[in-house]
């Protein structure tokens, strides 16, 4: 299992937000290159970032952060938030983004999604942000009839290898993961499942771990210090 920690964007700053709410918004870190060399010196090899910006306009808004993480460290920066157009997912992956996420697209604009996994393959991941097991889109603002099951199901016959799975409730609340909803999804569909949402401390992945996730995103545990990064990775390494 891999463990990415997280830095979410938002007016040029590292925030975070409770439950998806904008208007928690909680400024966690100066710099946004300094707080990426420290996870990077702590012994991260990937980092989740997202344009929050950018999920709400449906723009890249924060684009140059992203960019300079990637050519100045030498983590492998997934990134999601806005990207909703072949332009865009050219524009990162040819300036060092490593992994693209889809998001509000792979439910609005199905046809993106195939296109760029025919393109780019294992580089575009989904981002499946859901509430109550229902899908929600557009910075989680917007709410679908679709069932989270259902969609993981619909990308995995487009061929996506990966996928990211938000229970809303749970992010940035500290209150550990979903496991129910994330056992079901491992269950249903063969892509990879990276756990995202209410990661509190190593318990939480010592059980993310014995459900044999591909991944785990770690982003107000850490800001907070109920979480130690670099005891994470090493749990990780140890286990496997």
């Amino acid at each position: 299992m891999i463990i990415l920690p997280a830095i979410d964007i938002k007016d040029g700053e590292c925030v975070r937000l409770f439950q998806g709410d904008f208007s928690t918004t909680e400024k966690v870190s100066e710099d946004y290159l300094e707080t990426a060399c420290k996870f990077e010196k702590e012994g991260a090899e990937w980092i989740h970032m997202v344009d929050l910006d950018g999920a709400v306009s449906g723009k890249e808004q924060n684009s140059h952060i992203f960019i300079d993480v990637a050519s100045k460290t030498n983590l492998k920066v997934e990134l999601g938030g806005g990207i909703r157009n072949m332009n865009t997912i050219s524009y990162y992956i040819e300036n060092g983004i490593e992994r693209i996420i889809l998001g509000s697209a792979a439910i609005n604009d199905p046809d993106l999604v195939k296109e760029a996994v025919k393109i780019y393959g294992e580089r575009i991941a989904v981002g499946i942000d859901a509430k109550d097991g229902f899908v929600k889109t557009s910075g989680w603002l917007e709410e679908s009839k679709v069932d989270y099951i259902e969609m993981a199901k619909r990308m995995e016959d487009i061929g996506i290898k990966t996928i990211i799975f938000t229970d809303i409730s749970r992010d940035g609340t500290l209150w550990g993961p979903n496991v129910e909803q994330l056992r079901k999804l491992n269950e249903s569909v063969a892509s990879d499942i990276i756990a995202s949402g209410g990661i509190r401390d190593i318990h939480d992945i010592n059980k993310l771990l014995d459900m044999n996730l591909y991944g785990a995103i770690c982003g107000k545990a850490i800001y907070k210090n109920t979480l130690s990064l670099k005891e994470a990775i090493d749990l990780v390494k140890r286990k496997v």
